[in-house]
């Protein structure tokens, strides 16, 4: 096997709770400003959790028409803008490209969500002579990607990656590896997500996974505290543009960081519940940790998967331990920006990736917010409230998905 290609970040686009360009999302990350507010798209009066990160600050007329965005599902929107973004980031021009060699692969763990909530209305009020003829290729998962490769006439690989919570890591990663062996030089991946109606939240009430401190919706993620209840279910879209080293370097791109390794594995447990062992997420560590050629001791920082909820906490600080050695792992940083952003479900592993490479180039480390009481189970550093001045040169960044799948992407500093 000839030698793995290097891959740039060169640009990055984000849709989320803490704002919609790349500075004021940094800026309020790095300030431990939350995100999560009461419902306000539905009547929440009847459910158990009533609090999200609804997205702020977000103008998607400036990016698309009034007439697409009716033919679309909102994640679908979320996702065409941040790839926008991202692509205008990046500084491309990709007339000068050869579109076959840029893929694009942005997933999303649930998809069309409120168009079939809303068709389904239809079906029950006015019959199904009344669907839309687009209820079909609005809700479809990989329409997304289909969508960003017409926009910009890009012919490489492109599909789609739904894999829950760990989807936006896996379409980062799997993305990497295509440019890592020569399949593609560019893709445009991530992830994208819109979950707030009436049947995601319902469906994520019934499981009892949400949250339902609805009286301090800014207190109520809290991540790896003892007091922790729940998750906070999150919309929004993160997508980066990566690149091979080589071509960023020749056209002049900034680069903010290297992706340089990529962990994917399965626990073949539960459908909902991790591993008690943490040995699956330990494993998917040590494999992007391998695959970079970096070492447990030479990792700075790890943006945990961080949930909030009881088992998830518990066992991905077990899992850390165990992938990088009980000293290295009470060494490293560690924090959960899902404190601040809630769970963007299918976009969180690119909205974290995205967070890891601002943490490398801007030498600060975002805060685990609202750690308040210290859990015996949950013993690591993570960057309690405020964030840290730090040199960052190597990052984790975990994914945990229902079904059991692990991802973990690792980020570096270009030498």
């Amino acid at each position: 096997m000839s030698e793995k290609r290097r891959v740039a970040v060169t640009g990055i686009g984000l849709v989320t709770p803490l704002g919609c360009e790349v500075n004021s999302f940094w800026d309020r990350l790095t300030r431990g400003e939350s995100g999560i507010r009461r419902i306000t798209y539905f009547d929440v009066s009847e459910y158990a959790s009533q609090i999200a990160g609804e997205l702020i600050e977000f103008e998607p007329e400036e990016y698309l028409s009034r007439k697409e965005m009716r033919h679309m599902d909102p994640f679908t929107v979320y996702g065409m803008v941040a790839a926008k973004k991202a692509v205008a980031d990046s500084g491309l021009d990709f007339s000068g490209e050869d579109g076959e060699r840029i893929g694009v692969v942005i997933g999303t763990g649930i998809g069309g969500l409120q168009i079939l909530q809303n068709q389904h209305g239809v079906l029950l009020q006015r019959g199904p002579s009344r669907f839309s003829p687009f209820m079909i290729p609005q809700m479809i998962t990989n329409i997304l990607s289909g969508l960003v490769a017409i926009e910009f006439g890009l012919k490489g690989p492109n599909f789609c990656v739904t894999s829950a919570c760990a989807t936006g890591t896996h379409s980062l990663g799997e993305s990497l590896r295509m440019i890592q062996f020569g399949d593609a030089d560019i893709v445009l991946s991530g992830g994208a997500e819109a979950p707030i109606c009436e049947l995601g939240v319902g469906g994520f009430c019934a499981m009892r996974a949400l949250s339902t401190r609805n009286d301090a919706p800014e207190k109520a993620s809290r991540p790896f505290d003892a007091e922790r209840d729940g998750f906070i279910i999150a919309e929004g879209a993160g997508v980066l543009v990566l690149e091979e080293l080589e071509h960023a370097r020749r056209r002049g791109a900034h680069i903010y960081c290297e992706l340089a390794g990529y962990g994917r594995t399965c626990d073949a447990y539960h459908i909902t519940a991790p591993d008690e062992s943490g040995e699956g997420a330990a494993r998917a560590m040590r494999l992007a940790m391998e695959d970079a050629g970096v070492k447990a001791e030479e990792v700075s920082y790890i943006n945990a998967h961080g949930t909030s909820t009881k088992l998830n906490d518990r066992c991905e600080t077990l899992a850390i331990k165990k992938a990088l050695g009980e000293e290295n792992a009470r060494r490293v940083m560690v924090s959960s920006t899902k404190s601040m952003t809630g769970h963007t479900l299918g976009a969180a592993g690119a909205v974290e990736a995205a967070a890891c490479a601002l943490a490398i180039e801007r030498g600060v480390v975002p805060p685990t917010t609202n750690y308040e009481y210290p859990d015996p189970d949950c013993d690591l550093d993570y960057v309690p409230n405020e964030a840290r001045k730090a040199k960052v040169t190597v990052t984790l960044s975990n994914s945990l998905g229902f079904g059991g799948h692990n991802g973990t992407l690792c980020l570096r500093a270009v030498e």
